[in-house]
């Protein structure tokens, strides 16, 4: 399915639309059939790697943006059936090429995976209708605020733990939320005049407080996502038969399992009346919407290649720090691309949340180093074993 990604800025890398998430490279499995596909030399340079990784991310941001931006557009669950159907017919086509390679459908495996599926719809949708509301800039800076919600459930459920560093980036994310939304409210009084309570002013703010709203869902939506498909990828022990490519067994039971909930959610939830449907996809823009929707779908496949290359030919390190710094262009890109008001506040949000995210992978960084350091003395590490086990399980 496509949409966010991309790493999860805690363990697993930038979450995806798709909603997969890469781990860190692994010897290949022993299912894996035939000779490993040889990959140019281009794509074992770290430089082109890392370039790729932030084009793809900045392409896909920018290409949902466009979609749902449309001034009419309500289908946003027809827009999630057909970036799922888009990636499921790309990776099986693939797959009978023998380009990548992944496990058979499983029922039972598919009833266990049902849930993650249905929170990663939660997760997407939600996501589609806060940039609906939201400029680029904004939800960029709110979407830091899903790290501290997963930092605490490892905490509550898997034993983890918080350090002092890493309290300071909490602090940098939610005061860079707050700049934000104060600079979105201010330029709306600059530009319509009058007050939040009354006239067009206030019918603005009204739209950008819905936009909070499901960007404040969207948040819990991907953490109870991000830490659900952590234990279930233990459980399942889901291994891709080429480490060199993305997990594509989870991406083929999430866009397999979310295409008939999307189908019906759509037919039963959206208006397909052909009065709609013409402000959906007007007369002098069809054609580019729907092009714009089917290159969303290849573009969660090209993502998710993009970040597993970019961690193969790099150190976990640098690929960190690579999301981290990540999020300055794909917040300039909405300033560049949709026009997103520049004032000294909103850049000021933007810089604070740029910080945040780079304070946020320093303290992760010094955490691993100090856990490997107490383990080799034989110390108790400050992290729980069945947090560690989460972690792991996506490395192996």
């Amino acid at each position: 399915m496509a949409d966010e990604k991309k790493r999860d800025d805690v363990e697993l890398g930038e979450k995806q639309p798709n909603g997969h998430f890469e781990a860190a490279s692994r010897p290949p499995s022993s299912t894996m059939q035939g000779p490993p596909i040889p990959i140019p030399s281009v794509a074992n340079n770290p430089l082109v790697s890392i370039l790729t990784y932030c084009g793809s991310s900045i392409l896909m941001t920018v290409a949902n943006k466009y979609v749902v931006s449309g001034r009419n557009f309500n289908l946003n669950f027809f827009l999630l059936f057909v970036q799922a159907l888009v990636c499921l017919i790309a990776i099986t086509s693939a797959k009978a090429f023998g380009i990548v390679n992944f496990r058979e459908f499983n029922s039972g495996e598919a009833k266990k995976w049902f849930p993650i599926s249905l929170l990663l719809i939660g997760m997407i949708y939600t996501s589609t209708k806060a940039l609906q509301f939201i400029s680029v800039p904004v939800y960029t800076i709110f979407k830091n605020l899903t790290i501290i919600l997963i930092a605490y459930g490892e905490v509550l459920w898997f034993g983890g733990s918080v350090t002092p560093t890493a309290l300071l980036s909490f602090a940098l994310m939610v005061g860079s939320s707050i700049i934000a939304a104060w600079a979105d409210i201010q330029h709306v009084l600059q530009s319509y005049g009058g007050d939040a309570l009354t006239g067009e002013a206030a019918e603005q703010i009204s739209t950008l407080n819905a936009g909070y709203m499901w960007m404040l869902m969207n948040c819990f939506c991907t953490a109870s996502f991000t830490l659900g498909m952590r234990k279930r990828l233990k459980l399942m022990n889901f291994k891709d038969l080429d480490s060199k490519c993305s997990p594509t067994s989870t991406m083929f039971y999430n866009n397999l399992l979310s295409l008939p909930v999307l189908l019906v959610a759509s037919l039963f939830l959206e208006n397909w009346s052909s009065a709609n449907l013409a402000l959906n996809f007007p007369k002098g823009a069809r054609t580019y919407m729907i092009s714009a929707m089917i290159f969303t779908g290849l573009s969660s496949i090209l993502i998710s290649y993009a970040s597993a290359n970019c961690m193969r030919v790099t150190s976990s390190t640098t690929y960190s720090m690579v999301g981290a710094l990540n999020k300055l262009p794909i917040a300039i890109s909405g300033l560049v691309f949709f026009h997103a008001p520049v004032t000294l506040a909103s850049v000021s949000a933007i810089i604070v949340g740029f910080v945040s995210g780079i304070v946020y992978t320093v303290a992760k960084i010094w955490q691993k180093e100090a856990d490997r350091g107490a383990a080799q003395k034989g110390i108790l590490p400050t992290t729980s074993a069945s947090s560690q086990s989460m972690r792991d399980s996506l490395k192996s």
